[in-house]
């Protein structure tokens, strides 16, 4: 009952013609463990023909010969049946024993069946163990050897050395086999762990893919809220204020101001509205530099709520890149926002200087102020307009290496300081590639 390989994949036949790649397939191991053990049916075959064939030369009555032909071709053909449907070890090693019994049976009857000695060290060494199967070839080598002699009382030199040499080689050709057995088995063991492994990565790319997908577009929603609340809220907030003022006024002149403020105002949150959509840098940043833009937007506060407004800003700032002027910018758009809804201030000052290793910006107004240490405590909530819009300056100056103090107390007026390193700029840019 010699042990089969397991059964060939379809990439292992050989021969077989790929349709897909149309090439043929290389020949395999198990296809060449499958052409041994073809072979060594042919070769038992083969030596059962010849030794029948010798016997009955020699005077072996023809149907002793042909009885023990048969029978010896049966079992080992029951055996390879069997063989195919079970892997029962204990079970290979009674059949093989009853085999090397039916040959003895066979030796005795005729000297000339000891070739179908070599079949019988190549199952030894297929189905026992290496110690078991060296135990049985060395008792089959021992009946090969004396069988002449028993038979006709006289032997060669050839009929010990050939034996011994066949044995050796039939039980190495066997032990191979086994090798190249579970060399197969472990290549598909190994392939199917590689194909697993394979689509374990490729699952664990696409939910990879898939958290950079819903990191990303976290955050283009969290610019988005931020901008604009910085840009479109606040104008919207300063417009209902502005009409409030207009439907309160007596004087037409004063209405008219009014009216054309809120309809400046509403082309400016227009523009902002295209440009957030599209990230682009703020409309103030398109053509002038940071001051420029601060210092508008203190003019304008100035003339849509009376409130003085002072900028101090160095004049040797250090060139800064767009995403530390846009941050910079849209903090102090927020905090003039609060001054404009909520501080009751008379005056804000705003200072933008260069820090050394930083770029500060201050925003100083004598309103009415609020709690920073009970906001700080709540973690930047609760204070005035919701706490969003300090929670969102903070945030942004964050993502770029800086941050933002609050300094504030009822009735003491609000101080602001936002600072951002000069090295922000690069940071953004690969916070913003990795999204």
């Amino acid at each position: 009952m010699p042990q089969s390989p397991s059964p060939q994949t379809r990439a292992e036949r050989p021969g077989r013609v790929d349709p897909a790649a149309g090439i043929r397939a290389p020949r395999t191991w198990a296809s060449l463990v499958g052409s041994i053990r073809i072979g060594q049916a042919v070769i038992t075959v083969v030596l059962v023909a010849i030794g029948a064939w010798r016997a009955a030369a020699d005077g072996v009555p023809l149907p002793w010969v042909l009885a023990l032909s048969l029978v010896f071709l049966g079992w080992y053909g029951g055996g390879l049946l069997l063989g195919e449907r079970t892997s029962d070890r204990r079970l290979a090693t009674g059949w093989l024993l009853g085999l090397t019994l039916i040959w003895l049976g066979a030796v005795v009857v005729s000297p000339e069946f000891v070739w179908l000695a070599f079949p019988l060290w190549l199952l030894a060494g297929f189905v026992m163990r290496l110690r078991w199967a060296l135990l049985l070839s060395v008792v089959v080598l021992a009946v090969v050897v004396t069988a002449p002699l028993l038979h006709t009382g006289t032997t060669t030199y050839a009929n010990v050395i050939g034996p011994l040499v066949g044995g050796v080689f039939a039980l190495g050709i066997s032990r191979g086999y086994l090798e190249l057995v579970r060399d197969g088995r472990e290549r598909r063991r190994l392939i199917a762990s590689l194909v697993a492994t394979q689509e374990e990565m490729a699952a664990l790319q696409d939910e990879l893919a898939r958290t950079q997908r819903e990191s990303g577009a976290s955050a283009e929603r969290t610019r988005v809220s931020r901008d604009i609340h910085d840009t479109v809220a606040q104008s919207v907030s300063s417009i209902g204020m502005l009409a409030r003022s207009a439907l309160e006024a007596d004087d037409p002149v004063q209405r008219t101001r009014a009216l054309e403020q809120i309809g400046a105002l509403a082309t400016e949150g227009m523009a902002d509205a295209r440009r957030i959509v599209n990230a682009l840098m703020p409309a103030e940043l398109e053509s002038t530099a940071l001051g420029d833009a601060l210092a508008r937007m203190l003019a304008r506060l100035a003339e849509e709520t009376g409130i003085e407004g002072t900028l101090n800003a160095d004049d040797d700032l250090p060139a800064l890149g767009i995403d530390a002027e846009v941050a910079l910018l849209r903090t102090a758009q927020s905090a003039l926002a609060n001054v404009r809804s909520h501080a009751e201030a008379s005056r804000v000052v705003v200072t933008l200087a260069d820090a050394g290793d930083a770029v500060r910006l201050d925003i100083v107004d004598d309103g009415v102020g609020f709690d920073a240490r009970h906001w700080d405590a709540q973690g930047g909530s609760g204070s005035r307009g919701g706490g969003y819009g300090l929670r969102s300056m903070r945030a942004r100056l964050r993502e770029l290496g800086g941050g933002l103090d609050v300094e504030s107390a009822p009735g003491d007026g609000t101080a602001l300081s936002a600072h951002i390193p000069l090295g922000g700029t690069a940071s953004a840019q690969r916070t913003e590639g990795a999204a």
